[in-house]
C-alpha cells in the first residue's frame, strides 16, 4: 500500500474533494439522529486529518526544492572547475592573461642546423680566362651538395650552370647522377676539399686553342650517418666561347 508520504500534494487535494468515507463501527450504532452526527463527525475529523497532511507535504515542497537547487547549483560549480581549473575561482587566471607578453626569441627554424646551401657565383665575379680555372669552379660547385637543402639533383646543376654550356646543363639536368642517389641515400653533405686539374692521358684527344680535355681529381668529404672521404675523377672537355672557357662533356658521371 503507498504511504500518505509518498503521496503528492495533488492526491490529499483530492482527498480533501473526496465524498466516500469508510465509516467506523461506532457510526452504525445508535439512533438515526445519534449515527447522522456520528458520521457528521468522522467526516470533519477525516476531512481536519487530510488538510493537517497536506499542510504537512506543502511545508515539505520548499525544502525539496532549495535541496534540487542545491544539487544543480553544485553541478554548475564542478563543470566550471573542470572547464577553467583552480586558478579560475581566485582569480589567477585572469592575471595571466592579462599579464603582458615579455619579448622572446624568435623559434627555431627547422632548417637553423642544416648548412646552407652552396651560393652561385654572380657574373661579374666568375673567372673563366683558363680552362684550368673553370674545370676547378666546376667541380667545386657539382660535387658540393647538401640533399635537405638543395632538394634535389636539378639545384646542383643549376649551380654549377654558370661554368657549363647550356647543352651539358640540359643533358645533367635530363638524367639522374647516382652520386647523388648515394648520398642521399646515407643521409650525407657533401663538400670538396681540394682539387687537382691536370691535362688528360693519351687516350683522349690533343688540346687546340679552342678545346681542351682536363682529369679533374676531387678530395669529397662527406657527413651524414657516418663520416667518410672519397675521391671523385672527372674527366672533362671544356670550349673556348666568346666569355671564356666553359666545360661541354664530362666523362666519369
Amino acid at each position: 500500500m503507498t504511504s500518505s508520504h509518498d503521496q503528492g500534494p495533488d492526491a490529499f487535494r483530492e482527498l480533501l474533494r473526496d465524498t466516500r468515507y469508510d465509516y467506523p463501527e461506532e457510526t452504525r450504532t445508535g439512533g438515526r439522529g445519534q449515527r447522522r452526527r456520528a458520521r457528521r463527525q468522522h467526516r470533519k475529523d477525516q476531512r481536519r486529518l487530510t488538510a493537517q497532511r497536506l499542510d504537512q507535504e506543502r511545508r515539505r515542497e520548499p525544502t525539496r526544492a532549495r535541496a534540487a537547487l542545491l544539487v544543480v547549483l553544485l553541478l554548475l560549480a564542478v563543470g566550471t572547475a573542470a572547464r577553467y581549473g583552480p586558478d579560475w575561482f581566485t582569480g589567477s587566471a585572469d592575471q595571466v592573461a592579462t599579464a603582458p607578453a615579455s619579448p622572446s626569441a624568435a623559434p627555431p627554424s627547422d632548417t637553423d642546423d642544416k648548412p646552407p646551401a652552396a651560393p652561385s657565383p654572380t657574373a661579374s665575379a666568375l673567372d673563366r680566362s683558363t680552362p684550368d680555372t673553370v674545370a676547378e669552379e666546376f667541380a667545386r660547385a657539382y660535387l658540393t651538395r647538401n640533399p635537405p637543402v638543395d632538394g634535389s639533383h636539378g639545384t646542383v646543376v643549376r649551380r654549377a650552370a654558370p661554368w657549363a654550356t647550356p647543352p651539358l646543363v640540359q643533358n645533367l639536368s635530363e638524367h639522374s647522377d647516382p652520386a647523388w642517389d648515394r648520398l642521399v641515400s646515407r643521409g650525407g653533405v657533401s663538400t670538396v676539399s681540394a682539387v687537382t686539374v691536370k691535362p688528360a692521358g693519351a687516350d683522349l684527344p690533343v688540346d687546340t686553342p679552342l678545346r681542351v680535355w682536363r682529369t679533374i681529381t676531387t678530395t669529397v668529404d662527406v657527413e651524414g650517418y657516418t663520416r667518410y672521404t672519397e675521391r671523385t675523377v672527372l674527366r672533362a672537355e671544356l670550349v673556348s666561347e666568346g666569355g671564356g672557357w666553359r666545360v661541354s662533356r664530362l666523362l666519369g658521371v
